[in-house]
C-alpha cells in the first residue's frame, strides 16, 4: 500500500513539473498580435503664395487704391490664397511712368495708372485726352465696357502690357492760387501743372495758360512753394491730396475725362492658367465697378468739402463751357492723324449713342 502511494505521489509531482514547464514556454503560450501604431501622414509641402504687387500713385483713401484692395480680396478668395496680392499707394513703387515701365519689363506685376504713360506706346489711348470728348459718366461706361474700349485695349497687344480693367479717374477740374477762372482769358499767364501729355499741353496753351509738366508726387510741394500756380485733376484727387491747403480756387471745367487703367505684365499674364486668367479678369471688372461708384460719389460729395475748407468753387453753364470747348478745337486737328480719324469718330458716335 505504501508502495502504491509513493508511485502516485511521483506521478503527480511529474505532472506538476510538466505543467509548469509548458506554461513558461513562450512558444506554447497564445501569441497576441501587436497593435500597429499608424504613422502620421507626411503633408505635401505647400507652395508659398505668389506675390502680386499693385502700384498706385494715389493715397490709401483714393478710389483707385480701394479698387485695388477689392481686386486683392477677390483674387485671394477665389484662388484659395495661392496669390498674395499687395496694393501699394503714394508712388511707393515709383511714379506712374516708372511703375508702368517696370510692369512692361516684367519687374512689377500690376500698375493702376492714368493712360498718359502709355500713349507713346499705344497712341489709341490718346483719344481719352482730347478735351471735352466725353460728356458724361454714362458715356464713359459705354466706352469702357463696349467695343471701343476693347479696340483701344487691343492696341497694347504684343507690347508687354495687358489691360485688365478700365477704372475711373474722372472729370479733371482746374485749381489755382491766384484768381477765379471763369473764362479762358482768366488762364492767361497762369503756370498750370499738367501730366507729361502732349494733348494736355496743347490744350492749355490754346487756352492761354503756361502748362508745366511734372510728376504728380511733386505737385503739392511745387504749389506750396509757388513754383506753379495751379494744377488740374479730378475732385477726389484734389480733396484727398489736400490741395485745398495750398490752393484757393477750383473751376469745374470738366475739360478732360480720364480713365485709370489696370495694367498687368505680359510676363505674368502669359504664365497664368486659363482658369486664373478668368479669375483675374472677373476680379478686375468687379473692382472697377466699385472704383467707379466710389469715385462718382466722392466727386459729388467733396465739392462741398472743398468749400468748407475755404476754396472758392466756380461752376459753369453749358454756354460758358462752350467758350472753352471752342478754344481747344485746333487740338483735335493737330492730333487727328496720330490718334486716327476713324477711332475719334467711332468714339464720338459711342458717346452720342449713350446720351
Amino acid at each position: 500500500m505504501k508502495r502504491l502511494l509513493a508511485i502516485l505521489l511521483v506521478v503527480m509531482m511529474t505532472a506538476v513539473l510538466l505543467t509548469g514547464c509548458l506554461s513558461s514556454n513562450p512558444a506554447a503560450a497564445p501569441v497576441q498580435p501587436e497593435e500597429k501604431k499608424e504613422e502620421p501622414k507626411a503633408e505635401a509641402p505647400k507652395e508659398p503664395a505668389k506675390i502680386i504687387k499693385i502700384s498706385n500713385g494715389v493715397n490709401e483713401q483714393h478710389p483707385a487704391f480701394l479698387g485695388g484692395k477689392e481686386f486683392e480680396r477677390i483674387v485671394e478668395e477665389k484662388t484659395g490664397g495661392r496669390y498674395d496680392v499687395q496694393v501699394y499707394a503714394n508712388a511707393q513703387l515709383g511714379d506712374d511712368v516708372k511703375a508702368t515701365q517696370d510692369v512692361r519689363m516684367g519687374n512689377l506685376e500690376i500698375v493702376v495708372t492714368s493712360a498718359s504713360p502709355i500713349t507713346g506706346l499705344a497712341p489709341a489711348f490718346m483719344v481719352f485726352d482730347l478735351p471735352f470728348i466725353v460728356s458724361s459718366e454714362k458715356a464713359a461706361d459705354a466706352i469702357f465696357d463696349g467695343p471701343v474700349g476693347k479696340k483701344i485695349a487691343s492696341s497694347l497687344d504684343g507690347k508687354g502690357l495687358h489691360l485688365l480693367a478700365y477704372y475711373e479717374n474722372g472729370f479733371r477740374q482746374l485749381t489755382n492760387s491766384k484768381r477765379a477762372v471763369k473764362t479762358p482769358a482768366d488762364l492767361k499767364g497762369l503756370k498750370i501743372r499738367t501730366m507729361e501729355n502732349p494733348i494736355h499741353l496743347a490744350a492749355f496753351k490754346a487756352l492761354g495758360a503756361n502748362p508745366t509738366p511734372m510728376p504728380f508726387s511733386e505737385v503739392f510741394t511745387a504749389m506750396q512753394q509757388h513754383t506753379i500756380d495751379g494744377q488740374e485733376n479730378p475732385i477726389p484727387t484734389i480733396y484727398l491730396q489736400k490741395f485745398f491747403e495750398v490752393q484757393n480756387h477750383v473751376s469745374l471745367t470738366g475739360h478732360v475725362y480720364g480713365p485709370h487703367i489696370m495694367l498687368i505684365s505680359d510676363k505674368l499674364w502669359n504664365e497664368l492658367s486659363a482658369e486664373d486668367k478668368k479669375i483675374f479678369e472677373e476680379a478686375a471688372y468687379e473692382s472697377a465697378l466699385l472704383n467707379r461708384e466710389t469715385n462718382r460719389k466722392m466727386a459729388k460729395d467733396y465739392v462741398a468739402e472743398l468749400k468748407k475748407n475755404g476754396m472758392e468753387v466756380t461752376e459753369f453753364t453749358p454756354e460758358q463751357l462752350k467758350v472753352f470747348q471752342d478754344a481747344v478745337q485746333p487740338v483735335y486737328t493737330e492730333f487727328e492723324e496720330k490718334i486716327g480719324k476713324d477711332l475719334i469718330n467711332e468714339f464720338k458716335a459711342a458717346v452720342e449713342a449713350a446720351q
